[in-house]
């Protein structure tokens, strides 16, 4: 369990300034890294769903994840980077809260997540990014209008998250993939961005 903890640690430490890189360069820089997930996620998702009409839904449904994290990207890199924290920061406080309190489960989906993960996903989230929208101007006018924002961006992730989770419930199996150490496969990593990065950008354009 340890071990599995480190590497989770150590490949996060590695992945997450990669990603940001990526992210802040844009251009032809997120493109290519946008290319690069598609394709891998894609790969895992066909890998793990079968029926042919979900896996078609699914490519589908990625490619219209990953454009709409290039067109967030364009428009506001602040706003996007905020967005990934809340994910990043959904995921901690779900692992982390999840551990200490356990608790009542949350669904039959998902076994391992419970009432106080979910709790834990919040605050969190608007622990991390109230001081990421205080150094910078991402549209947030007062913060009625963060919280709301950030509650509802994690929650789209969380709905990610059991969503892969479910369609792994499916197939019999423990993850997507083995490409991220301590962490599975690709997708269940990025399980909640892919959902909650659309979500983001309609509530910036509205």
């Amino acid at each position: 369990m340890k071990n599995e903890i480190l590497k989770r640690i150590i490949s996060s430490l590695i992945l997450i300034p990669i990603a940001f890189f990526f992210i802040i360069k844009g251009s032809i820089f997120f493109i290519f890294f946008l290319g690069i997930f598609f394709l891998l996620a894609s790969y895992e998702w066909i890998k793990m769903s079968k029926s042919k009409l979900i896996k078609f839904i699914g490519i589908i449904y990625l490619l219209f994840s990953s454009w709409t994290a290039y067109l967030l990207q364009d428009s506001s890199v602040h706003y996007f980077l905020f967005v990934i924290i809340i994910c990043i920061s959904t995921d901690v406080g779900g692992y982390v809260f999840g551990k200490l309190f356990k608790g009542p489960k949350l669904t039959k989906i998902s076994p391992k997540k419970t009432y106080a993960g979910a709790t834990g996903s919040y605050f969190i989230s608007i622990i991390s990014t109230y001081f990421f929208v205080n150094e910078f101007n991402i549209g947030l006018n007062n913060d009625s209008e963060f919280l709301i924002c950030v509650i509802l961006i994690s929650t789209a992730s969380q709905l990610g998250d059991l969503t892969i989770s479910y369609f792994k419930r499916l197939a019999k199996i423990k993850n997507t993939g083995i490409l991220l150490p301590g962490h599975g496969g690709l997708l269940d990593r990025a399980d909640g961005v892919i959902f909650a990065v659309p979500f983001a950008l309609i509530f910036n354009y509205f």
